[in-house]
């Protein structure tokens, strides 16, 4: 049993996927947190530019309108 105990101790061959799957979820977390910030700067985008839109459709109808002068 001793020998057994002391072979498996030494024994070094598992070490190289327990390091491939700490990696893996290294990375995995970050690629998680990046692609929460990628989606909230999309939404962010997407609702300023509906934004521009919406006031462009509004007040470039109306006479002295913030965007009255631009071209939508």
């Amino acid at each position: 049993m001793k020998t057994f105990l002391k072979n498996f101790i030494a024994d070094e061959s598992g070490a190289s996927a327990a390091e491939y799957a700490l990696i893996i979820a290294v990375v995995g977390v970050g690629i998680g947190a990046a692609a929460l910030v990628l989606g909230a700067n999309v939404t962010s985008a997407v609702g300023s530019a509906a934004n521009d839109v919406y006031n462009c459709n509004t007040n470039s109808t109306m006479s002295g309108g913030a965007y009255a002068n631009q071209t939508c």
